[in-house]
């Protein structure tokens, strides 16, 4: 990205990106967003999902039917002291073309951290680099997957729902 697009990549380091979304109050295994705002901030207060919230630095707007979450600016691209190097650390691309469902429309999921719209056919060609980079692991029953989120970006394919994630790990 940064050989094809410097001026992009380098707004992206200046400015950081906005994610926002809209929870509902319940989870709908149907959305790609899944959680709802309860099982996002482990209550069924608001008071506390907004106290929550802040400590993440995100605001939340209430409405009729759940809530809008904005969080950032936040960095697109840090800083790996371990590797010396600079990586790519974001949900850009996922937020930007997946994040669809019938509260969130994807292209207002993201935006660059000064509030200015992201430039979709950069996105669409990142998605394309994404796609030719990715390796799909083989799945099979029984089978552990740890993965370096600095080390490198992980997602997943389409999938039927409900998913439900067994396991994770975290610092």
């Amino acid at each position: 990205m940064k050989e094809k697009y410097p001026d992009f990549v380098q707004k992206l380091e200046e400015h950081g990106l906005i994610y926002t979304r809209v929870l509902g109050e319940e989870d709908d295994p149907s959305s790609p967003i899944g959680r709802g705002w309860k099982s996002t901030f482990l209550t069924k207060e608001k008071s506390v999902a907004e106290e929550r919230a802040a400590k993440l630095n995100m605001k939340l707007e209430w409405t009729e039917d759940g809530v809008k979450t904005i969080m950032g600016p936040i960095p697109a691209i840090k800083f790996d002291r371990t590797r010396q190097r600079k990586i790519w650390f974001n949900s850009m691309v996922a937020a930007y073309t997946g994040w669809e469902d019938a509260r969130n429309d994807p292209v207002k999921a993201v935006a660059f951290g000064d509030g200015k719209p992201l430039p979709s056919h950069i996105i669409y060609d990142c998605l394309r680099i994404l796609e030719d980079e990715s390796v799909v692991i083989p799945w099979q029953e029984g089978d552990v997957l740890l993965i370096d989120n600095l080390a490198v970006l992980h997602s997943r394919r389409p999938f039927a729902s409900p998913r439900r994630i067994l396991a994770s790990l975290c610092k």
